[in-house]
């Protein structure tokens, strides 16, 4: 009896070239990230239970993956801020801050698979954690990471949309909700997804009077430029201390964005961005691809007070976003959108077409000394297969070795694509493949 191979439902496994690709945009998100100071960290996929579930509980709670060894409670990790939590008061001794850390790892979330969702995914998540205090202009640079890491990965037409949790919490204390604010502050963070009447009704179930469902709305749908927006938002003359803190965090942002130089059209302040995690007490931010708003938001997160009150007393506040890899990838890729030319590790394969197989070692190694990533066929196999084997993994160019070329110590290089090949010295060859 064979067992059937099979994957797991929820885990994304791709063909080599696929896989290339996307490494190739993990690694932008990589350098992006590392051009603004950011460092790597990279923490345990498994951790003690307790540590862990610490701030967990309700959905989240269920949906993750926990087990038993030996005497050890452990669990898979759902996210990779609670492990930076935990992190940062492990290591707070030896860290310089304001700590700036990426990590891009995987997590798992027991929770149904379907399109477009994974239990397994890699996530890329940028922070800056501050000892004490942490300076609002973190949150404007945040905005630019996200600009610059967007525009690595290939687009321009996308927008970064930003509001303020104090905002939002500043106006349900005005409209006597403090008590609802978790469960308001989701639902509007699905109007996206569910839109405005479902909102509304959605708002009704939770026992709130037609008239302050009215005033909520009216504040989320508060429109014009940046500008007109913030100048609305200081006419309203709320007297919630909170709500004009609000409203001078988010005018700070903005000011910080504009000096940035960010255009115009990749920015704006958007009342509906709620992000319904009930950690973030400040700025919030989602990024849309114009173009395909299907997508839904691919880069998201804000700001939190404190990182990790429930390992330290130390307050620890941040600010951070997280780009969902494993997603993002999987939808560029079903609407063929790609932008990553690159299927292939190696630039050329060497082939010998005489039995002498060591001048091949030789060239591939020189070529391989020149910087360039290089594959060598070995089998005993005609020259048309040589070549569908170089077509098929999408290598560029093949060096074709042959009496010829043994005698008069070149290589015959050929284009795969254009099918246009020459006899050229090694040198030539590799300046051409150097390209």
């Amino acid at each position: 009896m064979k067992i059937e191979p099979r994957t797991l439902p929820g885990f994304m496994e791709l063909l080599p070239n696929e896989q290339i690709k996307f490494n190739n945009m993990m690694e932008k998100i990589k350098k992006s990230y590392e051009k603004f100071g950011f460092l790597p960290i990279d923490t345990p996929i498994i951790e003690m239970a307790d540590v862990l579930l610490a701030k967990a509980g309700g959905e989240t709670e269920k949906q993750i993956y926990r087990f038993n060894k030996g005497e050890n409670d452990l669990a898979l990790r759902f996210d990779l801020t609670v492990p930076l939590a935990k992190y940062v008061c492990e290591y707070y001794n030896d860290l310089s801050f304001p700590f700036k850390r990426y990590q891009i790892g995987k997590v798992y979330r027991g929770e149904r698979p379907q399109k477009g969702r994974y239990r397994e995914f890699y996530q890329c998540d940028i922070d800056i954690i501050g000892d004490g205090e942490l300076s609002i202009i973190n949150d404007a640079q945040m905005c630019l990471v996200i600009y610059n890491t967007i525009k690595e990965i290939g687009f321009d037409n996308f927008t970064i949309k930003i509001n303020n949790r104090k905002l939002l919490n500043g106006l349900f204390s005005q409209l006597d909700l403090n008590n609802k604010s978790v469960e308001v502050l989701r639902i509007i963070d699905k109007i996206e997804k569910i839109g405005k009447e479902n909102v509304i009704k959605c708002l009704k179930d939770l026992n709130i009077e037609d008239k302050k469902i009215n005033e909520i709305i009216e504040f989320i749908e508060i429109k014009g430029t940046t500008d007109e927006k913030l100048e609305k938002l200081k006419n309203l003359n709320f007297e919630d201390e909170l709500f004009n803190t609000g409203i001078e965090e988010l005018e700070q942002v903005v000011n910080c964005i504009k000096i940035f130089d960010i255009p115009n059209s990749n920015f704006m302040v958007d009342l509906t961005i709620a992000r319904g995690l009930d950690y973030y007490t400040g700025t919030v931010y989602e990024t849309f691809l114009n173009d395909y708003r299907e997508l839904g938001s691919i880069c998201s997160g804000g700001r939190y007070d404190n990182l990790a009150e429930f390992y330290t007393d130390k307050k620890l506040p941040g600010v951070g976003v997280s780009i969902g890899l494993t997603r993002l990838f999987s939808k560029l890729s079903e609407l063929n959108i790609l932008n990553e030319k690159e299927q292939a590790i190696s630039k050329v394969l060497v082939v010998s077409i005489t039995d002498n197989i060591n001048i091949a070692f030789d060239v591939a190694n020189k070529i391989r000394e020149a910087g360039i990533n290089t594959d060598i066929y070995l089998e005993n196999k005609k020259i048309k297969a040589k070549f569908k084997y170089a077509d098929r993994l999408k290598i560029p160019y093949v060096a074709i070795i042959g009496e010829e070329e043994e005698k008069n110590r070149t290589v015959t290089l050929k284009n795969m694509e254009t099918g246009e090949q020459k006899e050229l010295n090694l040198d030539d060859a590799i300046d051409i493949l150097k390209n």
